[in-house]
This record gives structure tokens, sequence and C-alpha cells, in this order.
């Protein structure tokens, strides 16, 4: 069992910026990769981004992609997205999540709020 908590998000202009935490805690010496996922008001959730643990491959959606940068520090099993240029359409629950192999994504957090105002 691996437990995630975000943290980091709240409220900001846009063309702003934020920095999302996910610190991991429980069996996360299996951790395979990591990712971030957001729903919107009314939306299916999506993908937003992934890092693999081993190596640091990282993988964007093309909505985010020159815009947010994932990143990880093993040492404290944490994950971050740094989140620049806000956009309104940025607005969304952000969730924290991790597998241990190539499979579905096995754990998730509770989720953050990210509101970007006008």
């Amino acid at each position: 069992q691996v437990q995630l908590v975000e943290s980091g998000g709240g409220l900001v202009q846009a063309g702003g910026s934020l920095r999302l935490s996910c610190a991991a805690s429980g069996r996360t010496s299996s951790t395979y990769a990591m990712a971030w996922f957001r729903r919107a008001p009314g939306k299916e959730r999506e993908f937003v981004a992934r890092i693999n643990w081993s190596n640091g491959v990282t993988i964007y959606a093309g909505s985010v992609k020159g815009r947010f940068t994932i990143s990880k520090d093993n040492a404290k099993n944490t994950v971050y997205l740094q989140m620049n240029s806000l956009k309104l359409e940025d607005t969304a629950v952000y969730y924290c999540a991790n597998k241990f192999d190539v499979g579905d994504w096995a754990y998730w957090g509770q989720g953050t709020q990210v509101t970007v105002s006008s």
C-alpha cells in the first residue's frame, strides 16, 4: 500500500504560478512511476504529467507542455508539479497517482484544488 498526500493548491491569478507537492509513504520502494491528473468541473479526469521513478523520464499532456514541469525527490518520496503561466482552464482538482508497474495507476491522493482567476 502507498499513501499519497497532495499540497500546494490555492487561488492564483491567470499568468501566475503554483507548485504542487505529493508526498508518498508506505511501500514507496516499489514505485515505478508517479503522475499528476486533474478533474475540472463537469469534465472527466485527465492526465497531466508523469515521471518514471528510476530514470526521471517525463511525459506531458499537450495542454500543459512548456508550462508545467514534473519533478521528483527520491529521498523524500515526493513528486512536484511546477505550474507556470496558469490559465483559467487549468482550474481543477489535481490528483497525484502512483503505480508499481506498467499497468494501471493503483494509488491516488485525495486531491488539491487549484483555482485560476482572471
